[in-house]
């Protein structure tokens, strides 16, 4: 398996009005994700020190992630207030302007460009704020991945898209016209390889080298929704990545065609790295599809949840949801 590491945001979400958090945030459900695949995984961000970063940081010891490369800081981890209506998640106001991961995201150092090496895949997110560090990240040589959630705007990705191999958008209910602009700007834009369009209950859409492929979702009754992209991706990206070395074009003899009396051409196989490309692609999907399907059945993100007691704050986030 390869190796994977999850750079920028971690988040805890916040439940209300149960009063119960869990362990989350794009980069870091990557690096999770990955893990329960089989991959060694690690996660590098901002980890504050309030009640919630120490929570987290429980949390990731216990599953045994590599955190070796984290910074801990004084102050407040990433919260984000979430309620559920019908099984899908609705956010409310967290702490987004004061927490650690925004105001003090990782600098990278050489000894965390050297550590970056020894992975295959690096994922960030538009809510990393890893932006300035995107140059030294393309310099460790690894599959560099970053998704721009339905956050973006032209100048963004103009920015960032230059340093990547693969994009994702989240595209709810965009129109499909539309997905297909952005995908082909974004790679005219820079993006090396390709882009994810995930659509929730529409499923994906994923365009590499120029070929457009498309896959429904597998649908359940969903216990929780939260972490499903990013479950989705990982599924795809870790399974892709595995396999996509394994690549070649088979010498022209063995590609010649084979005919038998009795039924004329016999089908050889895939015989192109083309081919496999192809192949794997829609292979990768349809495991994805299934394993965010999977996701959604638990809690949370990834489960690891606790009770925890609503504040005054919380209180007010529901109220202003509802005016």
């Amino acid at each position: 398996m390869i190796r994977v590491l999850g750079v920028g945001d971690n988040v805890c979400d916040k439940y209300l009005p149960a009063g119960m958090i869990y362990p989350g945030g794009n980069a870091l459900n990557v690096a999770v994700f990955s893990k329960f695949m089989g991959c060694d995984s690690a996660y590098l961000g901002t980890i504050g020190d309030d009640e919630t970063g120490q929570f987290l940081y429980a949390i990731l010891r216990e599953m045994g992630l590599d955190i070796s490369h984290c910074r801990f800081e004084q102050g407040e981890n990433g919260i984000a207030r979430v309620e559920l209506r019908d099984g899908d998640r609705v956010f409310l106001k967290g702490n987004r302007e004061t927490r650690v991961s925004r105001t003090r995201p990782p600098v990278l150092s050489r000894v965390d460009i050297r550590y970056m090496e020894s992975f295959d895949l690096l994922h960030t997110s538009i809510y990393s704020y890893m932006e300035p560090e995107l140059p030294k990240m393309q310099e460790a040589g690894a599959f560099l991945s970053m998704d721009f959630s339905d956050a973006y705007d032209d100048a963004y990705l103009k920015r960032c898209c230059r340093y990547i191999d693969c994009a994702e958008i989240s595209c709810g209910g965009m129109p499909e016209d539309e997905i297909l602009e952005t995908m082909e700007r974004i790679m005219q834009y820079g993006c090396r390889e390709m882009v994810i369009a995930t659509r929730g209950s529409r499923g994906a859409m994923v365009l590499c080298k120029g070929k457009l492929y498309r896959q429904v979702p597998c649908l359940v009754k969903a216990r929780d929704t939260m972490g499903a992209g990013d479950s989705f991706i990982t599924s795809f990206l870790v399974n892709y990545l595995d396999a996509v070395r394994d690549a070649t074009d088979f010498p022209e003899i063995v590609s010649e065609r084979v005919c038998s009396k009795e039924s004329g051409e016999v089908e050889t196989g895939i015989r192109t790295a083309e081919g496999y490309r192809d192949a794997l692609i829609r292979l990768s999907l349809y495991r994805a599809a299934v394993f965010a399907a999977q996701q959604c059945r638990r809690d949370g993100s990834f489960g690891f949840g606790k009770e925890i007691g609503v504040t005054e704050a919380d209180l007010r986030a529901m109220k202003d949801s509802l005016s």
